[in-house]
Formats: C-alpha cells, structure tokens, sequence
C-alpha cells in the first residue's frame, strides 16, 4: 500500500495544479500509482520546478493513510499489521502511543502520557500489541 508524490529539494509536495509546493501532503497535492507515472510528470516540470519522486507510505507519512490521527508524529514502526507512532497531540503537550491498524483503519491512543521524549522512546521501543 503506497502512492507516491512529488517533492521539492527544499521540501514541500507539489499541488494538484503543479504550480506549488505545500508543506503538508494532503487531499491538494499531486499523487500517483505508479513511479513511472509520477517520474513522467517530475521530468516535464520547467526547470524552477524541479520535483523528485518519493514513495508515501503509511509507515513514512501515517497522516495521510490515517485521518483521525492528530498532532505531531516523531517515530513510527511497524508491528504486524500495525503501524505504531510516537505522537504529540499538540505542541508542549505529553506525549502518548498511536496504534494504527492497517486493515481497519482505526487509530487507538493509548491512555499512557509521557512527559519526556525518553520515557516515551523507551516505551515504545518495547510495545507490544
């Protein structure tokens, strides 16, 4: 399960009308099924928009496969069919675990708070489902 996307050198994802970079990938920006067809578009971009092709998927962009999953993601892992996020639901806030099921598409915060990223880092090194 992947799309992939065009992105800037500097960063940012290409927009569906191939005239801007957006910091966020979203529902806006320009995706595709295949590398080649994403390659096809990234090679006819004028010279100041140069693009390279990535590949998203829910293990490098959780987001974007998970809707309801808010706030700021800092680490992901895969167990099973889960991906497993370290997350930060709003900026200062503790951190908490995000289970995200692949299959159902749900997302389970865990009722755990983290006050420092080392307490969390070592949980979630260690989680189990």
């Amino acid at each position: 399960m992947s799309i992939f996307a065009l992105q800037s050198p500097a960063g940012g994802f290409l927009d569906e009308d191939l005239k801007r970079f957006n910091k966020e990938f979203d529902d806006w920006c320009v995706q595709f099924d295949s590398f080649e067809d994403a390659n096809i578009v990234a090679q006819s971009l004028d010279k100041k928009r140069t693009a390279d092709v990535i590949e998203i998927t829910p293990l490098s962009y959780p987001k974007y496969f998970f809707h309801t999953l808010k706030g700021i993601i800092h680490a992901t892992r895969q167990i099973e069919d889960k991906i497993i996020c370290i997350v930060e639901p709003h900026m200062g806030q503790n951190f908490r675990i995000a289970v995200c099921d692949l299959t159902t598409k749900n997302v389970r915060i865990t009722n755990t708070s983290y006050k420092n990223v080392l307490s969390v880092e070592g949980a979630f090194a260690h989680f189990e489902i």
